[in-house]
């Protein structure tokens, strides 16, 4: 009973520390300390309107509109750890004036989403990710990890060197998905209005970098973005007096795949597991590791 009195009084502790210890352990501006990390309000834009929300329930929403929460336990563990250093990054970089502007789901969006009948359920799978990965996070050295993700490849991830121009990121490599060629989702196809367009450049994973439009010159995914285009990885091709676009995957293409890692998760693969294939070099930390590293 003693063995178990002191180490809940050493998780409150932690609990209690957390947002001094986010402070502390990566130069941001200081947070509250009578907050602990489930009832600490965060700002978030929605509808154009900044809302006070628990940072609990912001980032399950966040979880709830972007990953699909059928996928296994493993895959949405991953994802959890992905969103709890993105937001944790976003407050190191701008304080207690952070403002989340990601969307992200209330439990009204999830119950209209999901139905009244699998509601519960379905949080219940979303919270349980959370939990259970509680206060973890990916560092690489003493810096959060930068951790994007996307819904599926095109068959391989992209190079962080290539895509963000900086050797800051040698843990975004290319890495093969070949789960990823096999889903539906896998090729789109759409007609847009017929113009003068050309790819001038791709990277090595085959997404488009540059686009020549006319006179204009825009990258890979800022076209996509224009043309609500499903991947930056596409070929264009003159169809019937339109332009026919075919894209492959979904998203930008850089770190993590959603649809490979759930694949990887029913193979048996863990959560750390998933997240060391994707993110090479990385390693979870947990808030007790910062704690003592700031004692």
């Amino acid at each position: 009973m003693l063995q178990k009195l002191k180490r809940l009084g050493s998780y409150l502790i932690i609990i209690v520390l957390l947002p001094y210890v986010i402070t502390v352990f990566m130069n941001g501006q200081a947070v509250p300390a009578s907050k602990t990390v489930d009832t600490m309000q965060v700002k978030a834009e929605r509808d154009g309107k900044e809302m006070d929300v628990p940072l609990e329930d912001y980032c399950i929403g966040r979880m709830a509109k972007e990953i699909p929460v059928s996928y296994e336990k493993e895959a949405l563990r991953a994802q959890a750890v992905l969103v709890r250093t993105t937001v944790y990054t976003q407050i190191k970089d701008n304080g207690s004036q952070t403002v989340f502007n990601d969307g992200y789901w209330t439990n009204d969006d999830m119950r209209e989403q999901w139905g009244s009948g699998s509601y519960r359920k379905n949080y219940n799978r979303l919270k349980n990710a959370w939990d259970d990965t509680e206060g973890q996070v990916l560092m690489y050295g003493e810096q959060l990890a930068y951790v994007p993700y996307c819904r599926l490849t095109n068959g391989n991830t992209r190079d962080g060197k290539e895509v963000l121009g900086s050797e800051d990121y040698p843990y975004l490599k290319i890495k093969e998905c070949p789960y990823d060629i096999e889903s539906r989702e896998q090729i789109q196809t759409k007609i847009l209005d017929d113009m003068e367009v050309s790819v001038t450049e791709t990277d090595t994973a085959g997404y488009v970098t540059s686009v020549q439009v006319g006179d204009e010159s825009m990258s890979g995914e800022e076209f996509r973005e224009k043309y609500k285009l499903a991947s930056g990885s596409f070929v264009l091709q003159k169809y019937d007096g339109k332009l026919r676009v075919t894209t492959r995957g979904v998203g930008h293409g850089l770190g993590l795949s959603q649809y490979s890692a759930n694949k990887m998760a029913k193979d048996g693969k863990t959560y750390d597991e998933i997240l060391e294939y994707f993110f090479e070099g990385t390693e979870l930390k947990e808030v007790a590791d910062i704690v003592n590293s700031t004692e």
